[in-house]
């Protein structure tokens, strides 16, 4: 889908990694608070925005503490979710 791994959770996307930074699945309206941050980013794909997904680079994902926040709210998230 991105081009790098991915990591499930009861089906779910949790997040993915490459080598250029991390996707995390945040949920719609979920992810204003990371959008704030330098090196974060509303994920793209082509042209189509993804609400609820950002993509942190470089930067961002270099950062442990932030990483582990981002994963923790991904993992909050997705475990909301009904098992596929």
């Amino acid at each position: 889908m991105f081009g790098g791994l991915a990591f499930l959770l009861d089906g779910h996307l949790l997040c993915g990694a490459r080598s250029d930074g991390m996707l995390a699945r945040l949920g719609k309206g979920n992810d204003g608070w990371a959008l704030a941050i330098d090196g974060i980013e509303l994920m793209v794909m082509g042209d189509r925005r993804m609400n609820g997904w950002v993509r942190a680079g470089p930067a961002a994902f270099g950062d442990d503490a932030l990483r582990k926040r981002l994963l923790d709210a991904a993992l909050a998230y997705v475990v909301s979710l009904p098992p596929k």
